[in-house]
């Protein structure tokens, strides 16, 4: 019979191989337990790999657009709020003009009023989230609204030069007081255009007409902003900075009435414009509402079959949790034992 030879180093190597094995294990075990998801998801699934990969990126898809229909809905929310705004703001106004035309209320406490509605106007299509401005439509980067009570502004300029042209003085000087009805009536004519699109565009807006498209599904799309050049907000201006720049001087009844009325009429069309977008608004809020619903089914879906694929049998882990740090610690005392074993020791 032949005798082998087997040395206590050999053994103790194989020994701390088999730790080494052991606590590698332990790791993935506990790896799964954290995320009752298999560690190694190619070791695991084999051909069944690409399946997983594709499922985890359309969920990626999908969070994606519920992260970007979150911003929209902010967006939205906020220039649902300024359409609010600016709406009560244009009937507050519209009675403050209906008072005067009845010679109830002095001439300047109205102007003041129109100074007011401007200012809270400039203020609200001025407004940005997270340094954008949220009616400037694709121009973003830009303030939308000059300021017309800024005499150095474009468009106070246009109204100005305007003014002294047609009637040869500006609204401050006395001779404003022998305005007649017909005079008015004409230089309202003549400044309408600076309040169409193409003018108020020049001298008043830098924002665009375009709308924010943004995705709010795989398959469906939806405008997400309100543009400051929409016309309620154009006839609110005319009508605020017609009384703001003309009622500060001398100027007569007659003129103020038909001012007045010009006003007036510019104003219910701006609240009725005004509410229909708010409308329109809603609208859209709705939609992404019900998209984001949809959103929500198809990632669970898909997270379900994420978890047929590549879920763990919790207790499972932790069984086999248990049983790997059994092993180790009996090897931990196996190699100790090992490390004791010499000649000298079996001589004494």
């Amino acid at each position: 019979m032949k005798v082998s030879f087997v040395s206590s180093q050999a053994i103790n190597q194989a020994l701390r191989y088999q730790t080494a094995r052991l606590n590698s294990d332990l790791v993935k075990a506990t790896k799964e337990l954290g995320s009752l998801r298999v560690a190694d998801t190619g070791l695991a699934l084999g051909a069944r790999t690409g399946l997983s990969v594709s499922l985890h990126r359309e969920v990626d898809r999908l969070n994606g657009l519920v992260d970007s229909n979150k911003l929209a809905a902010t967006r939205l929310d906020i220039s649902q709020a300024g359409l609010k705004q600016m709406t009560d703001a244009a009937s507050s106004l519209l009675a403050d003009f209906t008072t005067a035309l009845s010679n109830v209320a002095d001439p300047a406490i109205v102007q003041q009023q129109a100074a007011k509605t401007l200012a809270l106007l400039t203020s609200v299509l001025n407004t940005n989230l997270n340094g954008e401005h949220i009616y400037a439509g694709i121009n973003t980067d830009v303030m939308p609204l000059a300021d017309f009570l800024d005499p150095d502004m474009d468009n106070r300029k246009a109204f100005d030069d305007a003014f002294d042209l047609h009637f040869g003085f500006d609204p401050e000087d006395p001779a404003a007081a022998d305005i007649t009805a017909s005079q008015m009536e004409a230089f309202l004519t003549l400044i309408e255009p600076q309040f169409d699109i193409g003018d108020w565009e020049t001298n008043w807006s830098k924002a665009t007409e375009t709308q924010i498209t943004s995705r709010i599904t795989l398959t469906e799309t939806a405008p997400t902003s309100v543009s400051a050049n929409i016309p309620g907000f154009r006839k609110l201006a005319m009508a605020a900075a017609t009384i703001a720049a003309t009622f500060g001087g001398p100027i007569g009844e007659e003129a103020r009435n038909v001012a007045l009325e010009k006003g007036i009429g510019l104003l219910g069309e701006a609240v009725r414009d005004l509410a229909n977008q708010q409308g329109h608004t809603g609208v859209v809020q709705q939609r992404i509402e019900a998209a984001n619903e949809r959103l929500s089914m198809q990632i669970n879906l898909f997270s379900g079959s994420i978890r047929d694929l590549e879920g763990v049998d919790e207790y499972e882990v932790a069984s086999r949790i248990t049983g790997l740090r059994t092993q180790i610690e009996i090897s931990y005392s196996l190699t100790s034992s090992m490390r004791q074993l010499s000649l000298l020791n079996y001589l004494s």
